[in-house]
Parts: structure tokens; sequence; C-alpha cells
């Protein structure tokens, strides 16, 4: 912006200052020229008086050196004879003799003046002015040379003007755009101070504005988060008065430690909305530890499978032999495998069976998870945060799909060969098993 600012002004700059020099040289030179033809005339007029008292060559030789010292003037006496040094040609001469008439010319040396006078007895006398060329441009080129410089000044000032009023709008936009980049990775604080032009201290005090809803709107919605997680622990305390009644039992076993792990799910929410906004850029969280997805997958299908024998779902399970480390938290892992089998059991009806593969690859480890269900009509929009192709909160493929972003994978949704839908979510190997393909 700087650079268009400057090379603006100083198009703008240019044109007026030759719209104005041009004609103003000209100017110049014409009035340098008319300064010394007039002081030419006047001497040429001054002669005439002594003509008309006197043709005598010594008089008019005294009155031309009092009047002129340069040899610039000179008369033609009636006789024909010259007093001083003739430039006019002699056709002109002539024709101020013949026809009586005031001439003036321009010549190969300079100019000449021709101003004849009539004496008695029809007598003719010419008196002639001479200006070489070097005096009708004399101070010309000295003005000209002023004016450029009074041009090129009025250039650069301008030029310097519009690259300061540049760099101090550049300054201002720099700043709200770093302020922009900075909110946008986590930076709560970050404040500009409005600066630059009317608009841009409007923008800056915008910016502000929004930063300060954004905090306060981040706030009101962690606290609502925290509110809510809060209000679960009721049904979790009937949850538990429930699992007491039943004692004794296998099923109130399971619910105790379903339940359990739930009031440890909901107060690690709840201390985390209640975590103080960050003051800061987020700052970058500890690499997670590699965890054996085998062990995660089997645990979690272990949990699963009571349910499944309870509703009549056959199951089938593969896991490959070889190590599957991947870095990504066993926790957050476990979510994932909940999220796809979960799916499972509210997308199809009773008794449809459901198949969960480990498998390896040179790079990746594949989790599969297959059903004999209806399937997915739209696997796109399976994917859509927020869309639901069965009824849900549409947020379990989602989340299992920014998993595998996190983990350098991806998420595919398929047919099945079972006949129902097909999704298969991949992991980047971790640690030495990926260092090994690697140096295969």
């Amino acid at each position: 912006m700087r650079r268009a600012l400057a090379g603006i002004a100083l198009a703008v700059t240019s044109m007026v200052a030759l719209s104005f020099l041009i004609p103003l040289a000209l100017l110049v030179r014409e009035q340098a020229r008319d300064r010394v033809t007039t002081a030419a005339e006047q001497r040429a007029g001054a002669l005439s008086p002594v003509l008309a008292l006197t043709t005598e060559r010594s008089d008019v030789q005294q009155a031309v050196a009092e009047l002129d010292s340069r040899d610039q003037l000179a008369v033609r006496l009636p006789g024909g004879d010259f007093v001083g040094t003739p430039h006019a040609p002699d056709e002109a001469l002539h024709r101020a003799v013949r026809k009586r008439e005031t001439l003036a010319m321009d010549i190969p040396e300079g100019w000449v003046y021709l101003q004849p006078v009539v004496l008695p007895g029809d007598r003719v006398a010419v008196v002639e002015a001479y200006v070489p060329a070097a005096d009708l441009t004399r101070g010309v080129g000295a003005s000209w040379g002023v004016m450029s410089l009074l041009a090129l000044g009025l250039v650069g000032g301008s030029v310097l003007v519009a690259d300061r009023l540049g760099a101090r709008v550049v300054r201002s936009s720099r700043g709200l755009k770093s302020a922009s980049l900075a909110l946008g990775s986590g930076d709560l604080d970050v404040r500009v101070e409005p600066d630059g032009p009317p608009e841009l201290q409007e923008a800056g005090v915008a910016f502000n504005t929004m930063a300060d809803r954004v905090v306060e709107l981040l706030a009101v919605e962690r606290e609502m988060v925290a509110d809510l997680s809060h209000r679960l622990r009721t049904p979790l305390t009937a949850l538990y008065l429930e699992a007491d009644l039943m004692s004794g039992t296998p099923g109130a076993r399971r619910i105790t430690a379903a339940v359990g792990q739930l009031e440890s799910e909901l107060d690690s929410i709840i201390a985390a909305a209640r975590t103080p906004l960050a003051a800061g850029p987020a700052t970058q969280e500890a690499p997670a530890r590699p965890c054996e997805m085998t062990e995660v997958v089997a645990l979690r299908l272990d949990f699963w499978s009571v349910l499944a024998t309870q509703q009549g779902r056959p199951c089938e399970r593969f896991f490959t032999p070889r190590p599957t480390p991947v870095l990504f938290p066993e926790d957050d892992l476990a979510a994932v495998v909940d999220a796809l089998i979960g799916n499972v059991f509210r997308h199809t009806p009773q008794g449809t069976a459901f198949a969960v593969r480990v498998e390896r690859t040179d790079r990746h480890v594949l989790l599969t998870v297959d059903d004999a269900g209806p399937g997915v009509e739209d696997p796109e929009a399976a994917l859509t945060r927020g869309v639901s192709v069965g009824g849900s909160t549409g947020l379990g493929l989602d989340i299992v799909a920014r998993a595998a972003h996190t983990a350098d994978g991806e998420l595919h949704i398929a047919r099945a060969p079972m006949g129902g839908a097909r999704v298969r979510v991949s992991f980047a190997l971790a640690g030495p098993a990926a260092r090994g393909v690697s140096a295969k």
C-alpha cells in the first residue's frame, strides 16, 4: 500500500508540476526576450531626435557611442554611409528606406530592429538596434533550473508525505492483522490500539469490542457446560441408590462401575469448564504417550459384549498379532471405540450382528466396525457435525473424524460385507514400529 500511495502521489504531483512548469517556462523565455528587445527599441528611438537635428557623421557617431558601448546600434545615413556595424540584411534596409516602414526580425545572429527617420528634403535615415542571440535568452536557463528544482522538491515532498501516510495506514492494518491472528490462535487478551485514519480507528475499536464479546460468550458457554454437567449428578445419585437396592447381583456391580466412570467423566468436564480462560496463546499440550490400540479395543469390546449378549447380537472380532502402538490418549481412544460400537447399538435393531477388526499396515493401524444393519445412505452427511442420519445428536462420527485427523489418519464410511455400514478409522503408527517401517 505504501508503494501504491507513493506512486499515486508521484504521478499526480508530476502532472500538476508539468502543467504549471511548461507554460511558466515559455512565459519566462518570452519575458526575457521582450525585456531586451524593448530596451533595444528604446535606444533606437533615442537617436531619432539627434538625426532630426543633424546628420553629420561625427555628431551621429558621438550620439551612438553615448547610447551604446557594445556596438549594437548602427545608423544608415541618407547618403548610404553607415555609422556602426550593420547586422540587418540589405534587403531589409532598402525596404525600410523605400517604404519608410519599421521592421523587427530574427536573423541567424540574433534580432534586429529597423526604425526609419524621415528628414527634411525627403531624405531617410535608418536606425538599427541589434540584440545578439545570447542576450535574447540571458537568465532563462537559470530561471528554468530554479523552477525545475522547485518542481522536484514539490514532487519529492508529496511522495514523502504519501509514504508517511501509507506507513501509518500499513502499520495500523498490520496491527489489526496480527491481533486477528493472535485471537484466532487463542490469545484472548490481545487488543489493538486504534490508530491510523478514522476508518481504521473504527475498525480497531470494533475489533476490541468483538474480542471482549468473544471472551464473554466463551465464559458464559463454559459456565453453562459446568452447570449442565453438575445437574447430572442428581440422576447419578438415584442410580447409585438403585444399585444399592440391587446389591449382591452381577448387574448391580456393573451399574455401580458404569456410574462411577460416568461420575469421573462429569468431574473432568466440570473441572475443565471451571478452569479460567487462557490469558495468552494456547500452549501446546505434552505429546501423548503411545498406547496399544489392540488392548484398548479389546477392553471396550468386552464391556459392550455383555449388552450384545443380552440383545442377541452376534459379535465377531479380529485383532492383528503385530504391535499396534498409536500416539493417542488411551481415554480418547476408548471414547472413539465406544462411539463406533455405540452407533451400532443405537442405529440397528436388536439381534443385528456386528464385527470389530484391528489391522495394521506399513504406516497405520486400522480400526474397522462392520454391521449387518440398514447401512448409511449418505456417508458425507453422516460426517457433518450436528447432522444425524439416525435421529441422534450427530456428534459421534464427528468425534471419530477429529480423532483420526489428530492422529494423522482418516475416516471412511462404506458398505460392509455383512450388508450394513462399514466405518474404518486409521491411526498413524507411533514409536519404534513406525521408524522400523521407514528404515525398511
